[in-house]
């Protein structure tokens, strides 16, 4: 197949629309079921670099949920905690911590639940029946991968009435050195961003702190290849072996990291006991819980413990979730890393960062205020490599 018409572009108004290879060879894709659409694409064949990177560096399955062009999550395929199943509304899951795969994408489709409703889903390795089962009963447009199994492709095939966008990409393929791309009729060329991110990118530790544990160089590497794939300004905040909170597209960089933090504490409460323990009525579907529960956590549009709105979604009325059990609870929280797709400008990033429980942070430095932010860093004993290389993807 040399082209694929599309339905319409970004907009319905955008009219023609297609995906075509410009030197005139063969897509390097199979479009297994479904018709995907001109977004789609665009989270499919980004999302399919991000976990085709982490896969290379890490030599573990990954995961990765898109929504507009940036990562809700990404992660690797390690066991998940119990707490961690149940925040991820996949305790009743049989086996899966024999499928690496179904663990990378249960992290990475369980992370940030509300930004995930409705992604386009990248996975490293051949599909299997249990991630498929999986990706069966969430929200999702479609899927991307270097193959499925057969029984994989059949459950796939039964989601969305049949409509189900499901992709098969060649992992042998290479693009071309150089990408263009049209902003007004005028076009723009640059070499492909092939910069390899890696353990060896996190060797000028510049804080008097210099212990880097491996598991800490695993997340920096996650961050750091997520933030490659992430509309700039962008911050991630990793653990664990995933992305836990990512701040994507924000003019002022204390913004994408106070974003990324509220992510990533939103994550950490998930699997606090109060919130597991919420008594959700039957009736109640996952995307409604997921809402429900960013609602009971960050008191959001509407007090869902107020009389009259509890009954709704609960068998009794839960007890609040203070601001004070929240903060205490977060106190706790340490060794989660931090990546930046540039320098930190300010000190105020790294006081974020700390309420968070960052220990760990990669950045390419090259501030005026270095100092000050090394300084910050040292004050709460955290660890920092400078990088060097900015990471902007737009």
């Amino acid at each position: 197949m040399k082209e694929f018409e599309l339905k319409y572009g970004c907009n319905p108004n955008q009219k023609p629309s297609k995906i075509f290879m410009e030197n005139g060879a063969e897509l390097p894709i199979e479009i297994l079921n479904g018709r995907p659409g001109y977004i789609n694409f665009l989270d499919a064949f980004n999302s399919w670099q991000l976990v085709k990177e982490i896969k290379e560096e890490t030599g573990l399955a990954c995961a990765a949920s898109f929504k507009h062009v940036s990562p809700t999550s990404a992660a690797v395929g390690l066991p998940l905690s119990d707490k961690l199943k149940r925040a991820c509304f996949v305790d009743d899951i049989e086996g899966l911590d024999e499928s690496p795969l179904a663990c990378a994408y249960a992290r990475a489709r369980g992370t940030d639940r509300m930004c995930s409703f409705g992604d386009w889903v990248a996975l490293s390795d051949v599909c299997d029946a249990l991630t498929a089962s999986l990706i069966k009963r969430e929200v999702s447009d479609g899927v991307i991968a270097p193959g499925y199994t057969d029984e994989a492709l059949e459950i796939l095939k039964t989601k969305r009435k049949g409509s189900y966008n499901v992709v098969k990409i060649d992992p042998s393929y290479t693009p071309d050195p150089i990408e263009r791309k049209q902003v007004y009729g005028i076009t723009f060329e640059q070499g492909r961003n092939e910069f390899k991110i890696n353990n060896a990118l996190l060797t000028n530790i510049v804080t008097e702190n210099k212990e880097l544990s491996e598991s800490a160089s695993r997340d920096l590497v996650i961050a750091l290849i997520t933030l490659k794939y992430t509309q700039s300004n962008s911050v991630c905040f990793a653990y664990d072996g995933q992305a836990i909170g990512v701040g994507a597209g924000q003019q002022s960089r204390i913004h994408c990291t106070r974003l990324a933090g509220g992510k990533a504490d939103t994550w950490f409460l998930r699997q606090h006991d109060k919130v597991l323990n919420l008594p959700f009525l039957d009736t109640i579907g996952r995307p409604d819980r997921d809402n429900v529960i960013d609602g009971y956590i960050n008191q959001n549009e509407e007090d869902v413990c107020a009389d009259g709105n509890w009954q709704k979604y609960f068998k009794t009325r839960p007890e609040p979730f203070t601001a004070e059990e929240q903060k205490a609870y977060l106190a706790t929280i340490t060794g989660v890393a931090l990546g930046s797709d540039a320098f930190f400008p300010f000190s105020d990033n790294i006081e974020r960062a700390h309420k968070s429980g960052v220990s760990y942070i990669a950045e390419p430095g090259g501030s005026v205020r270095d100092d000050l932010v090394i300084d910050c860093c040292n004050k709460y004993n955290m660890v920092m490599a400078f990088t060097g290389m900015r990471l902007f993807h737009h």
